[in-house]
Parts: structure tokens; C-alpha cells; sequence
């Protein structure tokens, strides 16, 4: 892989985060074009010699440059609200997942269906067919192309589920339920990690999520 996509975002698979990385380019679009117009006056500036030190004021300018910085706001803030509120907002959701975090692994607890509940450690070996500390013993099953609630919280310290490529950092709380809803658009294999310090193995708590059709995650409760 090029170096310099190893700088960009992972490739998303959830709506949110396909309009975060839009906005992301958006703002990226804006920055660069104030800094080029800032860029041309000074060197227009500094390479002008009809400068008339005379001049005190001028009506126009002050106004530019007090009206300009707004309206871009303006077109900053309006996305972004947008954004959050999308964040926040649960339709209608097929699944609950409780998810609890300790002190080195985590927790799942299908709410919907009676004694599916399992834990999720990472994989401690050096076979080659694995993802080296990324990839663990149990799995988080999930149908795509429906909404699924998920509850987050913690027994102990305060942990961070966080999966990069569906635009998902959500703390874990000790005492506190946390909730964020989750929407994938394909099938495949998705990965993440505890984001907060959380102890001397916090670097060993990955998450795991397999994205499969209706019908397979049907035959995985029943088999359960």
C-alpha cells in the first residue's frame, strides 16, 4: 500500500461514516481555499511598492473581513449539526446489544433473545491466517442493512468501543448506559480497539464484528 493512503480515513461501511468523510473533504476544500486567498494577498502585499501609508481606513474592506469569516462558518456549522444529529438518532432498531468493557476484554449480551451472551478476548498466537492482536475468540455477529441499538457501558474503568470503519467511538462508563445506533452496509469482517487508557493490557481488547445476511444470522441465534 502507498504511504500516503495509510494517512487517510479506512474505506467506510456505514452511511455516517461515508458523510463524515464528505464532510471531512468539505472542510478540508474550505481551509485550503482561505489559505490560498491569505497566501496571494501577502505575497500581492509584500511585492506591491504603491503603498500609500496615508490611507486610515477603508469602508469595503472592513466590511469583507468582518461579514466573510461568518458566512464560512456558517457553511462549516450547518453539515456538522447535521452530522450530530444523525449521530444521536435510533430508528426503529431490529437488535439491542448490550456491550460491557473490563479489565481486558469485553462483554455481549444479545437482549432480544434469551441466553446468547458471550465474552470476547483476543487471540494470543502466531498463526499467519490471523490478524496479529486484532482478532479474537468470539465474534460479534450482526446482520447488515438494519438498524442495531447498541448499549455500552463498563464494570470497572472507563473503556472506548471503537470500530474506525463505521464511524463508531462510543466510552464505556462504569454505572452509565451509553447508546449509539449501528448500520452496515455490506457483509465482511470489521475491526477495532479499546481507545481509552485503561489499564496495563489496554493495547490487548480488540473488537471484532462479522457482518452477515438475514438469513445466516437467523441460523447463527438458532445454533447459538
Amino acid at each position: 500500500m502507498m504511504t500516503w493512503l495509510k494517512l487517510s480515513f479506512q474505506n467506510s461501511n456505514s452511511p455516517l461514516m461515508e458523510q463524515l468523510i464528505f464532510f471531512h473533504d468539505h472542510t478540508i476544500f474550505i481551509i485550503i481555499m482561505i489559505m490560498s486567498t491569505i497566501t496571494y494577498m501577502m505575497l500581492f502585499i509584500m511585492n506591491n511598492k504603491f503603498i500609500n501609508i496615508k490611507i486610515s481606513e477603508n469602508q469595503m474592506i472592513e466590511f469583507i473581513w468582518t461579514t466573510t469569516p461568518p458566512i464560512i462558518l456558517i457553511f462549516i456549522a450547518m453539515p456538522s449539526l447535521h452530522l450530530l444529529y444523525l449521530m444521536d438518532e435510533i430508528k426503529c432498531p431490529i437488535l439491542t446489544i448490550k456491550i460491557f468493557g473490563h479489565q481486558w476484554f469485553w462483554s455481549y449480551e444479545y437482549s432480544d433473545f434469551s441466553n446468547i451472551e458471550f465474552e470476547s478476548y483476543m487471540i494470543n498466537n502466531l498463526n499467519k491466517e490471523n490478524f496479529r492482536l486484532i482478532e479474537v475468540d468470539n465474534k460479534t455477529i450482526i446482520p447488515f442493512k438494519f438498524n442495531i441499538r447498541l448499549l455500552i457501558s463498563s464494570d470497572d474503568v472507563i473503556h472506548s468501543w471503537t470500530i474506525p470503519s463505521l464511524a463508531i467511538k462510543i466510552d464505556a462508563i462504569p454505572g452509565r448506559m451509553n447508546q449509539i445506533n449501528l448500520f452496515m452496509n455490506r457483509p465482511g469482517m470489521y475491526f477495532g480497539q479499546c481507545s481509552e487508557i485503561c489499564g496495563i493490557n489496554h493495547s490487548f481488547m480488540p473488537i471484532q464484528i462479522e457482518s452477515i445476511n438475514l438469513n445466516k444470522f437467523i441460523y447463527w441465534i438458532k445454533n447459538f
